[in-house]
């Protein structure tokens, strides 16, 4: 396997806020290159134990090098959290979004600064492509896609392009090829960015349904999570934190139900605790970071 280079984003300030029992069951629930996991297993006791996820095989290939009885990995998504025991874990980490390997290796078709197969799964021996998709799709749901994840003002023209290069010459098959027509279809953007980075980053997210296993995974770790256990998500865009904000905030408060008004309120779940930014310093260094997110929630007693 190519040893793709990977810098853990906010990697001593999640750690921080999510070990405080050494002895405790955590959940990595996205291994990645496992600077999040390795960290975490420094900081356990004898008894405490660390379960990872990944859907990459990459990733996988890189966790079975642990050499750690109390570490063990799962080759499913986050959204397989809630498989594991009810109020069983101190505490889970979710860093969400795509990894630097995956990012740099073109054969993963994940970035449109590299020419490679139009792929974009995560794990690339489950479901179909983004280029097997797009071979298919109606100009209706592209556009939708590509507005909805990618927020692009420009996903009509965008879709019609693709449904156009598609009737003319057969479906795209690589990422060269969809940037170039992205950028004919785009006719302003933001200065620095490529016209086809929202594009992009919207495919990649519906290909991997990445926000509905987020939200998934943030209603199972409720169940797994034990009371006074952390929840710490790491987020890179608007869409991803959105989500695990409001999730955080909705359990974060008293629920009365106006039906039913002198019943008593369901109580609150989760205790809003941080919300960490990386500093400049990790941003000059790792400039992947600066759009990072660490939000940090605790699991409130549950009622007897």
């Amino acid at each position: 396997m190519e040893n793709w280079n990977h810098t853990t984003v906010l990697l001593n300030e999640a750690v921080d806020a999510l070990v405080g029992d050494p002895s405790g069951c955590y959940v990595d629930a996205t291994f990645g290159r496992g600077g999040h996991s390795r960290l975490i297993l420094s900081r356990l006791g004898p008894e405490g134990r660390l379960i990872a996820f990944d859907k990459d095989p990459d990733a996988i290939a890189e966790a079975v090098r642990i050499d750690d009885a109390r570490f063990s990995i799962r080759h499913r998504g986050f959204r397989h959290l809630g498989e594991l025991a009810p109020a069983s874990v101190a505490g889970v980490l979710l860093d969400i979004g795509v990894s630097s390997p995956q990012i740099d290796n073109p054969a993963r078709g994940f970035s449109f600064r590299f020419d490679g197969p139009l792929d974009m799964r995560m794990d690339p021996t489950r479901g179909e492509s983004v280029a097997e998709w797009l071979a298919t799709a109606e100009v209706q749901q592209i556009a939708e896609v590509i507005r909805d994840y990618g927020e692009e003002r420009f996903a009509g023209p965008i879709a019609k392009a693709i449904a156009a290069r598609r009737q003319e010459r057969g479906p795209i098959s690589t990422t060269t090829e969809l940037a170039e027509l992205v950028a004919g279809a785009v006719k302003t953007r933001e200065p620095g960015q490529n016209p086809a980075t929202r594009t992009f980053q919207a495919l990649r997210i519906f290909i991997n349904a990445e926000l509905e296993e987020l939200q998934q995974a943030l209603d199972a770790s409720l169940s797994v999570l034990r009371p006074g256990g952390r929840l710490a998500v790491i987020s890179f865009h608007s869409l991803e934190d959105r989500i695990a904000k409001t999730f955080i905030a909705r359990h974060a408060k008293e629920v009365f139900d106006r039906r039913a008004p002198f019943a008593a309120p369901t109580p609150m779940r989760l205790r809003a605790l941080d919300r960490i930014r990386p500093g400049a310093e990790e941003i000059a260094a790792n400039p992947r970071a600066r759009s990072a997110i660490l939000r940090v929630a605790e699991r409130t007693e549950v009622p007897a």
